[in-house]
């Protein structure tokens, strides 16, 4: 299972960990989708940013 992460807004005026989180995710700026696989790592930094972004599960990887 892998899922396709989505940026949706912007990173002005948000903290600098959120940033960080986005960065580590491969996002770069808005509308930009990478996928990602479904590990914990990766939900954690999903949850710190889940205002920012969408998430979708995909069938591959």
């Amino acid at each position: 299972m892998a899922l396709k992460i989505t940026q949706i807004k912007g990173t002005v005026g948000t903290k600098p960990k959120h940033r960080d989180n986005l960065r580590s995710l491969g996002l770069k700026r808005i509308r930009h989708t990478v996928i990602r696989p479904d590990t914990p790592e990766v939900r954690g930094m999903i949850l710190a940013v889940r205002h920012l972004i969408v998430v979708e599960e995909v069938a591959g990887e």
